[in-house]
């Protein structure tokens, strides 16, 4: 106990400002080579990336002042020299490179494979627009393949919640990321389109280095995609990741939010477009009222209706028919349109939960979360009770078995 007290104890601040001064005062600036990895120019100016081999990887940063100078095409998959001095970030306890020069060496392993596996399935038609199906224009159920708790998830619910509510989702939640990850896509859109009943398949997940998104560049998941029956949409990563996928699919989108704005359209949308139906129908029934109108004006000045009291009745005859039957046409039309608009209304209202809670249901949310099951429930558990026409906030304080 005494030899112990005797020993002099380190904060963690003090071991890192050790190990600091240990590798920043004998390691001299250097060059290292390897290939870039989750690259990512940040608002400020400054740039981060990873510099990575096939056994380990190390962080880097470039400031501002010097990242003016780095060559065009650095990005993800490019293979480098880097000259700089090896730091430690005492906060994080991490050391990293701060970069000084990068110089480009050549693509990566996985940009050379991604461009190899582009290539052949470009040569073999996989690309080509005639194989593309086309997107419904008003789909009312769409699958999801993506992870159950990812954030792209989230996303897509919400987009389709506030555009159309009325859309049923289907998800079947897949691993989009790993090893793995490639059989179970697959596996995805197969049971989908064995299901059948979907219109669309959304396919998604969020951004990543080339290594997170390297499931969607598999050749197996690229033939499954385009072996579907039913339209895919992709939205992986974020807006500058192209994969094989998105060249495979139906139509590609930026994001996962941005694939569920491009699958559905809103409920003002539906309703412009059966406006401008109508309006369509009225010019057309007036131009038919004027066409005929003008040909009847012609009747009147000819001889023959002059002399032929009979021809003219007979033309007031006809036009009475011919605007009788376009009046029968566009209330057949506008009946049509205005059930259509009809249907989506109660879709979007029977969606509405407030109308489920006046029937007598009553939603519990935990921290914003609705609870689904009595096991998600933990006895003390402060939570909000919400009906049809407020709130209340209780305390669990038992768990009643029946």
């Amino acid at each position: 106990m005494s030899n112990q007290s005797e020993e002099k104890i380190l904060t963690v601040s003090e071991i890192n400002r050790i190990v600091k001064e240990i590798i920043e005062d004998n390691i001299p600036p250097l060059w290292i080579t390897g290939e870039i990895s989750n690259y990512k120019a940040h608002i400020s100016g400054h740039i981060y990336f990873s510099l990575k081999d096939e056994n380990a990887q190390i962080s880097c940063i470039m400031f501002k002042s010097y990242a003016k100078n780095i060559p065009e095409n650095i990005g993800n998959g490019i293979k480098v020299r880097v000259y700089g001095e090896i730091g430690v970030y005492e906060k994080g306890g991490v050391y990293q490179i701060y970069v000084k020069e990068i110089r480009e060496e050549g693509k990566g392993d996985l940009q050379i494979a991604f461009e190899k596996m582009k290539r052949k399935l470009f040569e073999e038609g996989l690309f080509a627009e005639e194989h593309k199906l086309p997107i419904p224009e008003y789909p009312m159920k769409i699958g999801v393949i993506t992870a159950i708790q990812a954030a792209a998830l989230r996303d897509i619910i919400n987009v389709l919640s506030r555009r159309a509510p009325f859309v049923e989702i289907i998800l079947r939640p897949a691993q989009v990321q790993g090893e793995q990850a490639k059989f179970d896509i697959v596996k995805a859109i197969d049971e989908l389109n064995e299901y059948g009943d979907v219109d669309i398949i959304l396919l998604a997940r969020g951004g990543g280095s080339i290594e997170d998104l390297w499931a969607f560049n598999e050749e197996i998941v690229a033939r499954a995609i385009y072996d579907s029956k039913i339209p895919i949409i992709t939205g992986v990563g974020h807006e500058i990741d192209f994969t094989i996928a998105d060249f495979v699919a139906d139509l590609r989108a930026p994001t996962p939010s941005a694939a569920a704005e491009v699958a559905v359209r809103s409920r003002q949308e539906i309703e412009g477009v059966l406006l401008n139906y109508e309006k369509a129908l009225s010019r057309a029934f007036v131009k038919i009222l004027n066409d005929y109108n003008g040909k009847l004006n012609i009747y009147k000045e000819s001889y023959a209706l002059k002399k032929f009291v009979d021809i003219v009745r007979q033309r007031r005859i006809d036009l009475d028919r011919y605007v009788e039957r376009a009046n029968i046409s566009l209330l057949r039309t506008l009946n049509e349109k205005v059930r259509e608009l009809s249907f989506f209304s109660k879709r979007v209202e029977s969606t509405n939960y407030k109308n489920i809670l006046k029937r007598g249901f009553v939603i519990a949310r935990r921290d914003g979360n609705i609870m689904k099951a009595r096991k998600d429930v933990n006895l003390y558990d402060r939570l909000i009770f919400e009906f049809y026409d407020g709130k209340i906030r209780g305390i669990v304080d038992k768990k009643i078995k029946e």
